[in-house]
C-alpha cells in the first residue's frame, strides 16, 4: 500500500454530503462576496475561539502582514519571532519593511520564553508567537513579558486551530491572532482562506476596511488598502467543518497517540507537549539524525514523509540581506536538519497506522 503524507480527499469523504449541499446552497444564491456565509462564518469562528472579533481574509499570509499594518509596525522596527517557523511568518513581518529578530526554539519546537528578553532592543515593537505543529505556546509568559516590555503580541495560529493554554485558546491572548484555512489545516477550506481574531474594536474595525481596498462604504476609501476577502464558498465549507473540528482534533490525537506509545526506535526523537498547553496535532515531528536513509528506506516501502522545514528562515535566499550567517541559530539549523513528519490525516486507517509504526521500529541505522 502507498501511504501519502496526507489524504485531502479523506476528510472531504466524512463530510461529503455536507460539503455538497453547501455548496450548491452558496450557488444558487447569487451572492459570492463578503455575504451571510462569511459573516456567519465570522461570528461562529470569534464564538468558537473565545475572541471577540473574526474577520475573514483572502490568506494566511495576508493574516499576518495585515496584523503587522494595521499595527502600525514598519521599517525601523523589530519583531521578535521563533527561527523555525514557516518561512510565511517572517514574510508577515518583513513586507512591512520591519526587521525579525530571531529566538532559539525549545525542546517542544516552540518559542524559548527564556531567550525572549535578551533579544529586546529599544528598536523592538511587537512579539510574533508561532504555535508550530499544533502546539500552543507558553502565552502566560509571553504575555508577562509583552507587559513588561510594552510590545504587541501578534499569534500565528495557521497550525493551530483549537490549541490552548490552561483552557484559553491560542489567537486570544494577543493583540490579533492571524489563522490560515489552506486545505491541508486542521479547519481546512477547499481552496485559500484566512482570518484575524481581536478583541480590539478598533483593530478588527481597521482590519476589514484595509481587506476591502481600504473601503467601509463602497467607493469612499480611507486608506490604501488591499483585496483580501474570505470568499463566500469557502466560508460556507469553513462553516460545515467547524462543528465538526472536535471530531476532527481527537482523531489525529487518537493516531499521533499511537505514534507515542507504539514508535520504538532509539535512532528517532518523538515529540513532547509541554505541561500545561495543548496540541491539535497538526503534524506529528519526529527528529532523526540519519534523516535522509530514514526517508528512502520509507520510500521504498511507499511510506512518503515531509521536511517542515528544511531550511529555516534566516538561510533562505529571500533574506540573505539580513546577513545572518550560518552558525547563528545552532538550534533552528538542528531542527531543520532532523525534524521530519510522519503521515498524518483524517481518515487514515488502522491498517495504514499499524504499517507506518511496523516499518519505522525495524528501521535499523547502517
Amino acid at each position: 500500500m502507498k501511504i501519502m503524507p496526507n489524504r485531502l480527499d479523506r476528510g472531504f469523504v466524512q463530510y461529503q454530503e455536507e460539503f455538497e449541499n453547501k455548496a450548491i446552497e452558496v450557488l444558487r444564491s447569487g451572492w459570492y462576496v463578503l455575504g451571510k456565509e462569511v459573516s456567519s462564518f465570522e461570528q461562529e469562528f470569534a464564538d468558537y475561539t473565545g475572541a471577540k472579533h473574526c474577520v475573514g481574509l483572502g490568506n494566511g499570509l495576508d493574516a499576518l502582514w495585515i496584523a503587522f499594518r494595521v499595527l502600525g509596525i514598519g521599517k525601523d522596527d523589530e519583531v521578535i519571532v521563533q527561527g523555525n517557523t514557516y518561512i510565511a511568518s517572517v514574510m508577515g513581518i518583513t513586507i512591512n519593511g520591519a526587521t525579525p529578530v530571531f529566538v532559539e526554539p525549545n525542546i517542544y519546537r516552540n518559542i524559548d520564553v527564556d531567550k525572549i528578553e535578551e533579544k529586546i532592543t529599544e528598536k523592538t515593537k511587537a512579539i510574533l508567537v508561532v504555535h508550530l505543529y499544533g502546539q500552543c505556546s507558553e502565552m502566560s509568559t509571553i504575555m508577562a513579558i509583552a507587559k513588561k516590555h510594552n510590545l504587541r503580541v501578534v499569534e500565528d495560529c495557521a497550525q493551530s486551530h483549537g490549541a490552548m493554554e490552561n483552557g484559553k485558546q491560542c489567537g486570544t491572548f494577543g493583540d490579533i491572532g492571524c489563522f490560515s484555512f489552506y486545505p491541508s489545516k486542521n479547519l481546512g477550506a477547499f481552496g485559500d482562506g484566512g482570518a484575524i481574531t481581536t478583541n480590539d474594536d478598533d483593530l478588527a474595525k481597521k482590519v476589514k476596511i484595509f481587506r476591502n481596498y481600504g473601503s467601509e462604504e463602497r467607493y469612499y476609501n480611507m486608506v490604501v488598502g488591499t483585496n483580501s476577502r474570505l470568499d463566500e464558498i469557502q466560508a460556507g465549507f469553513l462553516r460545515v467543518r467547524l462543528p465538526h473540528l472536535g471530531e476532527v482534533t481527537k482523531e489525529r490525537h487518537n493516531i499521533c497517540t499511537r505514534y507515542l506509545n507504539e514508535l520504538k526506535n532509539e535512532n528517532i526523537v518523538l515529540p513532547e507537549v509541554c505541561d500545561g498547553v495543548t496540541t491539535v496535532w497538526h503534524q506529528f515531528v519526529i527528529r532523526v539524525k540519519n534523516r535522509q536513509a530514514l526517508i528512502d528506506y520509507l520510500n521504498e516501502r511507499e511510506i512518503v514523509t515531509i521536511i517542515h522545514y528544511p531550511i529555516p528562515p534566516h538561510l533562505a535566499e529571500a533574506y540573505k540581506y539580513l546577513n545572518i550567517p550560518k552558525g547563528s541559530l545552532p538550534i533552528t539549523e538542528k531542527y531543520a536538519d532532523e525534524v521530519l513528519s510522519l503521515p498524518l490525516y483524517n481518515g487514515m486507517t488502522e491498517e495504514e497506522l499499524d504499517y507506518v509504526i511496523n516499518m519505522i521500529n525495524n528501521w535499523e541505522v547502517k
